[in-house]
């Protein structure tokens, strides 16, 4: 008996629709598409029963509570340098071993994912296996997918391992009536892991590409030869006297004064205070024509061109640096000019890459977008300063600044200070907020709040950088998408979804079944996010269950496996979008890698589902 399609399924089904295409095309902020359902939902109540009260919800659910603290927590065990140490111990054993060093890179983003958010988990990483590739001279293309790819494999192993896990337990609850332990679904996420690392190690480590040279740095990787020169000021030259930026932006040149160099004095040329005097060499980014008409415009004269590689940039107060647009970060959108990037982080962007694609031209007004990776140079002092920011992630140094070891010897990228004598103290409330949450004496989200009061009152974390540590946009979506399961369920359009989908595979076995939810899923969640597809997938699985009275837990747990997934494209999932610049990936190198991983999990996850809780 078929279900009467209903007003209230036709105007959910349209907001679903919307909600997709706003996600999938980046129109607008995925956070604000989210927030925007949840008003509409509000706003169409007699059509949709979601009531003011229920769109708000959303921020008082367990799953948004609990996402909030464990990044804090996450924060509190990166800024301890737990990871760093297990890199340090880890690292020295890979030696010349391309499969040692494929064991420490998946080692060190695998496991840890399980217990801490694999966003900052990566963004750690990442400067680690850089430095690791240069220090062996291997390409850090062959080890930056699989740190991505073994970070979402490593969420699938515990209940806080992904924010989708911690919204499925909610859901699961809600929908079901089945709470979710804190490992209940370890053994099939170690099945799953095992899968893919044992693919990473074998067919995966052949398809992954290797895009960056072995020995490129970064004057190699961003081929700068052709865009830096060097020209002397002269005697009697007009740009005597004059402060550079004046002279720069006179005539409108696409053109930097990178260095004044005078004697054995180097000054920074777009911070410092000095004006040009006569005899002072400049070393200049500029396309060679530009140079040239600058050169003619103030009667500069040519000098030897700037000897290959970094160290021409590299000195006691300065350095070069590959700094990434972070996933979420306020600078998607802007250029260079709009979001006064050289007053606000103290450093010139030499070039922007976009995975395999290059900027060097007018870079001032390229229009920046999340994981894009610039070249900047810039002070020590400046640097530190920048990568504490949110919305950069450090994912590069020179040759030359590894050598001086300033990252090994403060703790830190970029120097970053770690408290690491508070190691143990975070380790612990770690420990004790996943102990105390497995051993049912409270509520995750309790024990987690608990442990972000913990690691503020013992000074593992200041109460600023507990607040910069939430990724607000994954806050916000959560919130505001949760109402719209709530929508799926009350006017039907879950259940009418699942006989569609069912009325096509009726000639499917129940473990088929489950098959078809899994890649439904994860192709759902390659386009959008993981969190939204796990939302408009979970009902419609559940209700999928209850018609050929199959487990509907065991339903939910594949959506939620599938949704942590996205192997296909690096903007399906945040870490794959941190590793696409600093690997110099194309955007077919995902899909190249990732679509026979996908489909491998489409077999193996079902069926170690299906052995585990039955159908």
């Amino acid at each position: 008996m078929g279900v009467e399609f209903t007003a209230g399924m036709a105007v959910v089904f349209v907001l679903m629709g919307a909600a997709a295409v706003s996600f999938a095309t980046g129109w607008v902020p995925v956070e604000i598409t989210a927030l925007a359902v949840a008003v509409l939902l509000a706003v169409l109540s007699p059509w949709t029963a979601v009531t003011p009260t229920d769109a708000i919800a959303g921020f008082s659910s367990p799953a948004t509570v609990t996402v909030l603290a464990m990044f804090i927590l996450s924060e509190g065990v990166r800024r301890t340098g737990i990871v760093h140490r297990l890199g340090d111990r880890l690292l020295p054993f890979t030696r010349e071993s391309e499969g040692r060093r494929l064991a420490a890179t998946i080692g060190l983003g695998g496991p840890a994912a399980g217990l801490v958010n694999n966003t900052p988990l990566v963004a750690v990483l990442i400067p680690m296996v850089v430095r690791l590739a240069k220090r062996t001279r291997s390409s850090p293309s062959k080890l930056l997918i699989p740190l991505s790819f073994a970070s979402m494999l490593g969420g699938t192993l515990t209940l806080i391992g992904t924010s989708a896990n911690i919204l499925a337990a909610d859901l699961s609850l809600r929908l079901i009536g089945h709470p979710v332990s804190m490992f209940e679904f370890t053994a099939a996420g170690a099945v799953i892991f095992a899968t893919g690392v044992g693919y990473l190690f074998t067919a995966g480590r052949r398809l992954i590409p290797e895009r960056v040279h072995p020995e490129a740095d970064f004057s190699d990787k961003y081929r700068m030869g052709a865009y830096l020169g060097r020209v002397r000021v002269p005697e009697g030259s007009t740009l005597v006297g004059r402060e550079l930026r004046e002279s720069q932006r006179a005539e409108s040149f696409d053109l930097d004064v990178l260095q004044i160099v005078r004697g054995d004095r180097v000054y920074l040329g777009p911070t410092t205070d000095q004006t040009v005097e006569a005899g002072d060499v400049l070393t200049v980014r500029a396309a060679k024509a530009t140079l040239e008409r600058f050169s003619r415009r103030y009667a500069l004269e040519a000098v030897d061109a700037i000897p290959p590689g970094d160290d021409a940039f590299v000195d006691e107060e300065h350095t070069l640096a590959e700094v990434t647009l972070a996933p979420g970060s306020a600078l998607d959108g802007e250029t260079l000019v709009t979001a006064d990037f050289r007053n606000r982080f103290g450093g010139t962007v030499l070039a922007v890459r976009r995975g395999d694609e290059l900027v060097r031209d007018r870079v001032e007004h390229q229009v920046l977008r999340e994981g894009d990776s610039l070249l900047l140079l810039a002070s020590r002092e400046r640097l530190r300063a920048a990568v504490k920011e949110p919305d950069l992630v450090l994912t590069g140094t020179t040759p030359a600044e590894t050598e001086r070891g300033d990252a090994e010897r403060e703790g830190g990228e970029a120097g970053e200070v770690l408290r690491r004598e508070k190691t143990p103290v975070a380790a612990g409330i770690l420990l004790a907020v996943v102990g105390t949450a497995a051993a049912g004496l409270l509520p995750i989200y309790v024990a987690a709040l608990g442990g972000v009061v913990l690691m503020v009152a013992t000074g593992c974390l200041r109460t600023t950088e507990a607040y910069e540590a939430v990724n607000w946009n994954v806050v916000l979506l959560l919130a505001g998408i949760i109402p719209l399961g709530v929508a799926m369920d009350r006017t039907g359009a879950a259940d009418f979804l699942a006989r569609a989908v069912m009325a096509r595979a009726e000639v499917l076995p129940a473990v088929g079944t489950l098959a078809l939810f899994y890649l439904l899923t994860s192709l759902l969640t390659n386009v959008i996010t993981g969190t939204a597809s796990l939302v408009l997938m979970a009902p419609v699985a559940v209700e999928a269950a209850a018609r050929i009275g199959a487990d509907p837990f065991a339903f939910l747990l594949v959506v939620m496996f599938a949704a942590n997934t996205a192997f296909l494209s690096p903007v399906g999932y945040q870490t794959n979008l941190m590793v696409f610049t600093p690997g110099g990936y194309r955007f077919a190198d995902f899909w190249r890698v990732g679509a026979p991983l996908q489909l491998l999990l489409a077999v193996v996850t079902p069926t170690v589902v299906a052995l585990l809780w039955g159908v």
